[in-house]
């Protein structure tokens, strides 16, 4: 650190009964009470220095009384007073970037200007001041920590303004530029004179995120000024802002990271009220931080921000904080993982473990991102013109960039898709999950972005077997988000034989195992005895496959169905439709022992109409899941 020498008596202040004095020749005639502390002073050298004083002692002397002058709202502590005191004896004082802000403030109440006598110590401060603290790192950064001690006084004599420009130009300045690098302040081998040479022996900071380490240890409303003077600069790269931020919260948020048990356990084992205001000042970071994170997408990582949301719930944030927070990871959602969306649930009004609300929020602030551009460049009306004009390239330009962002946003959204089924795996095991909240989030990802269904299969399993007091019109609501075509074998195997699905959707599974191993040409394979038993009843035959599918183009419209670009054959209609239309109202009650349901549900279902397209292509989205879910 920097340092600057001023006078050169020996020090002659000693103490006796609690009185501060100097010895002289002279007897003292000047009491001073500073802080509890009491001086025994001579006025000929502080007079001539603190125009204060004169005036003070003036006002005693025409009042005829023979008092102690009383400094009640001298804003430093002793230290600062006998500092300048010294100096007005000329005895030898150091200054440093430590006492600098408590000096200064002193020589100001004091007011030791260059009206009173040249030279004097309000003049040499701002010298050292401008010339050598502001112009090292680590002086600035300590002097700015200093001012915290005097905010107001720091405040009107611009000391802390100066002192956040100064670390902000050198922020911003490129690191071989800067005088004082992060590793040679670490070592604290940067003590030199104000007027020495200083060393070149430190080695130069080997990225642009240098300085974020040092400046975290700044107390959060510094440190909030401090990162707004330095985005305002517009060089630095947003990424290195969020990542100064990251490591700040490391810093004084070392929980964030933690379950909302954890905070809640400390603030029980501490006295109510300071575990308040620990809290109070945590909140406090944390809005700070979230308002410091830049507006351009990937500043900051999502786990981070996610860190954050969870910090936000258990320090019970702002509802503006956590919305913002909501919406920076919604649009880069598709970087998130499932441990990161896992927020731990801190509200009284609900028994549930996980905070869905948040993350069915985080879904639709991605959702809400750029519709998807035009298929293809709009045709020019003059079709034959052989040369394309400037705007008719730009046009081309602006189509190509617009298609690869549709492809980006289209390989995000299979991304959310995938994250979002596997956190239905995780929070489907909370047994006071409601079945709403759980088909909120399944059917808010968009139809294309399931490739298959197997990890949403898998999911509704593991809330069935976590909520087995579900009535059937529920487990038929639950089952009907699932597309039984986009079911892996495996998926479907894993189906046909899941007592806790409804009836209706191990039909349909059957059926589409049928069906695909009729098209590969190949056999279904050994079923149970009930299920088999159930097959029977509606006139199939598992043992055999289907009839081969017909492709005739002839088929009315009505009575064709696709399946990977097959048609099915008309004959196999009715059977199809007693099959698939399985009732919502055939319930396991109405099944004799056997398994096989009463004939008079069957003759109602005979009377469906011939029109099971819209069936089908549900049935058949159910079937390709399962071979994923197990790879």
């Amino acid at each position: 650190m920097k340092f600057m020498k001023l006078g050169s008596r020996p020090d002659t202040f000693y103490t006796t009964e609690a009185v501060r004095s100097v010895s002289s020749e002279v007897s003292s005639d000047l009491i001073i009470q500073v802080k509890g502390s009491r001086y025994l002073l001579h006025k000929f050298p502080l007079l001539s220095k603190c125009l204060r004083l004169q005036r003070l002692c003036s006002e005693y002397q025409e009042a005829s009384q023979h008092q102690i002058i009383q400094l009640h709202d001298f804003p430093s502590g002793v230290e600062a007073f006998e500092l300048c005191a010294k100096f007005c004896y000329g005895i030898t004082i150091t200054l440093s970037a430590y006492n600098i802000v408590a000096s200064r403030c002193a020589a100001e109440y004091l007011q030791m200007t260059e009206d009173v006598e040249k030279g004097n110590l309000i003049y040499k401060l701002e010298v050292f001041f401008n010339s050598c603290i502001l112009q090292g790192w680590r002086d600035s950064i300590a002097t700015l920590q200093n001012t915290k001690a005097f905010p107001l006084w720091s405040e009107d004599l611009g000391i802390t303004s100066r002192c956040i420009e100064a670390i902000a130009s050198k922020v911003l300045t490129h690191p071989s530029k800067v005088s004082l690098s992060h590793s040679y302040s670490r070592r604290g081998r940067d003590d030199m004179s104000c007027n020495g040479a200083e060393s070149l022996r430190h080695n130069k900071p080997a990225n642009r995120g240098w300085w974020a380490e040092d400046i975290a240890e700044l107390g959060i409303d510094l440190y909030w000024r401090t990162m707004i003077a330095i985005k305002s600069g517009g060089k630095m790269p947003s990424h290195l802002i969020g990542d100064a931020l990251k490591i700040y919260a490391s810093k004084w948020l070392p929980n964030i990271s933690k379950n909302g048990c954890d905070h809640k356990q400390a603030a029980s084992d501490s006295d109510s009220d300071s575990a308040n205001d620990l809290t109070s000042k945590h909140r406090l970071i944390l809005e700070s931080i979230v308002s410091l994170v830049p507006v351009e997408k990937g500043a900051a990582s999502t786990s981070f921000l996610l860190k954050l949301l969870k910090a936000a719930n258990i320090l019970n944030a702002s509802s503006s904080s956590k919305m913002e927070l909501a919406r920076r990871v919604g649009l880069q959602l598709e970087d998130a993982t499932v441990s990161d969306l896992i927020i731990p649930s801190v509200s009284y009004e609900t028994d549930t473990r996980y905070d869905v609300d948040i993350v069915m929020t985080i879904l639709e602030q991605f959702l809400l991102q750029g519709q998807s551009p035009p298929t293809s460049p709009p045709r020019s009306k003059l079709g034959f013109e052989r040369r394309r004009s400037r705007s008719a390239e730009n046009i081309d330009f602006e189509f190509q960039e617009s298609r690869r962002s549709s492809s980006a946003a289209h390989s995000s959204k299979l991304k959310v898709a995938k994250l979002m089924d596997v956190y239905l795996q995780e929070i489907g095991r909370d047994v006071n999950l409601s079945l709403s909240k759980f088909i909120a989030i399944a059917e808010a990802i968009p139809e294309f972005a399931r490739l298959d269904h197997d990890d949403l299969y898998r999911a509704i399993d593991i809330y069935l077997k976590a909520h087995p007091d579900l009535n059937k019109s529920e487990r038929k609501r639950l089952c009907r988000i699932l597309d039984c075509k986009k079911l892996s074998m495996e998926a479907c195997m894993h189906a046909a034989q899941n007592e806790l699905l409804p009836l209706r959707v191990v039909v349909q599974v059957l059926f589409f195992e049928q069906a695909r191993a009729a098209m590969a040409g190949g056999k279904v394979t050994e079923l149970p005895s009930n299920i088999r038993a159930l097959l029977a009843t509606h006139n199939i035959d598992p043992s055999r496959p289907p009839a081969p599918l017909s492709t005739s183009s002839l088929m009315p419209a009505d009575d064709q169905w696709s399946v990977s670009g097959l048609k099915s054959p008309r004959s196999k209609m009715s059977t199809l439709r007693m099959k698939l239309a399985e009732d919502d109202d055939l319930d396991e009650n109405d099944l004799n022992p056997d398994g096989i349901g009463r004939s008079s549900k069957l003759k109602a279902l005979c009377l469906l109409p011939a029109r099971p397209k819209r069936m089908f292509s549900k049935l058949w989205s159910t079937n390709r899941s399962t071979t994923s879910e197990k790879n």
